[in-house]
């Protein structure tokens, strides 16, 4: 196998996948290296959902940024079906966030219009009663107060696009390792030098998208990912027909009948075991929210770690001392898949993250910047 490469990308989870197709059908000779099964993975255990509602309200910059790849995510379904002969099963025609309390409602419309002041109206939503609700999801419970409704929203299944963005990237003459962790990285005229454990590889474009990883591998470029894990757990249930006429925040039916349930937020480190308790929660709100499901059984459940930075918000960021060096993490990788692909990608081409990106680098935690 060759050693040389316009670009090298370290991550092979949707993130690093995204940019390293987006480089690629841009024409670049890209290797993407992946890690081990082993590892923690957060694009396997992903819920699925391509959504614009509650996001970016208090930080515009992000409100924007998951606007403008919702916008691109159908042009993003179409490339890759048409490459790939499959379906992403993308549905995009609204979602919804299910209140179970006045206070939840007025909370959650509080967040909405401090979204709706930062896009000078582009956000679209609705906030409805219970009676307005029940028009498009039959059969709530009677706790459910109302809720939200944005017509941005839809969802994808996370596997498909996974297994679309890896074929379509090798059919781009892409080159992918497996179990090739990195453990070192030098720069010098204008080259990275990557020393993997399936070997050494350089180029003058090197992207980090290792998810966790980055905190350990930033600093070798002269970067800081300060990145954290944040475990959640979802619930699988049995194939039925159509119960959920569009997906929830925290329940959406799969394009196979199955209903998948979620989901928590829990700081316990790298535990990425199940708890009784934890599902327990979780279903208890899905019963609230369809009482029906009470009667469905739950097959599978599973906990994946979400990296998530300080504020939660994305951390992207280009080297000053290593030239062409770039770091990348956010635990939207489905939301921004497209983004990524066609936006971020042509930055990276570029040699430098657009304006728009600017407020998203690690220097915002830095308090003597301020």
């Amino acid at each position: 196998m060759k050693t040389n490469f316009d670009a090298i990308i370290v991550g092979g989870g949707l993130i690093g996948l995204s940019v390293a197709y987006g480089l690629a059908r841009r024409g670049h000779d890209c290797l993407l290296l992946g890690s081990s099964d082993t590892d923690f993975k957060a694009a396997r255990g992903n819920f699925g959902l391509v959504w614009v509602q509650g996001k970016g309200a208090g930080f515009p910059a992000y409100a924007d940024w998951t606007m403008r790849s919702s916008e691109l995510w159908p042009e993003l379904r179409d490339e890759l079906q048409e490459r790939n002969d499959r379906s992403l099963a993308l549905e995009q025609d609204g979602g919804i966030h299910i209140c179970l309390s006045e206070e939840e409602f007025e909370a959650r419309k509080a967040q909405l219009e401090t979204l709706y002041s930062h896009q000078n109206g582009k956000f679209k939503y609705e906030m409805l009663d219970r009676k307005a609700l029940l028009e498009i999801q039959p059969g709530l419970g009677p706790d459910v107060a109302g809720g939200s409704w944005c017509p941005h929203d839809g969802h994808v299944n996370p596997l498909y696009l996974l297994r679309s963005l890896h074929n379509c990237f090798l059919k781009r003459n892409g080159q992918l390792l497996h179990d090739a962790e990195v453990f070192d990285i030098n720069h010098g005229e204008g080259v990275f030098d990557v020393f993997s454990r399936k070997g050494k590889f350089q180029a003058p474009c090197l992207v980090l998208a290792a998810g966790l990883g980055n905190r350990k591998l930033a600093p070798l470029i002269g970067l800081k990912q300060p990145v954290r894990p944040q475990k959640g757990q979802i619930l699988v249930t049995q194939k039925i027909d159509k119960l959920i006429e569009v997906p929830m925040t925290l329940l959406r039916q799969t394009a196979e009948g199955s209903i998948m349930i979620g989901d928590s937020k829990e700081e316990v480190g790298f535990d990425v075991s199940s708890s009784i308790d934890i599902m327990a929660q979780i279903a208890n709100r899905a019963r609230r929210t369809l009482p029906i499901l009470e009667k469905q059984q739950v097959l599978r459940s599973w906990a994946a770690l979400r990296v998530m930075s300080p504020d939660g918000y994305p951390m992207y960021d280009q080297s000053e001392s290593c030239p062409g060096g770039f770091a990348i993490t956010c635990h939207s990788g489905v939301t921004l898949a497209a983004a990524h692909c066609f936006d971020m990608a042509a930055d990276i081409e570029a040699g430098n993250l657009g304006v728009g990106l600017q407020a998203f680098t690690e220097r915002r935690f830095d308090v003597s910047t301020h």
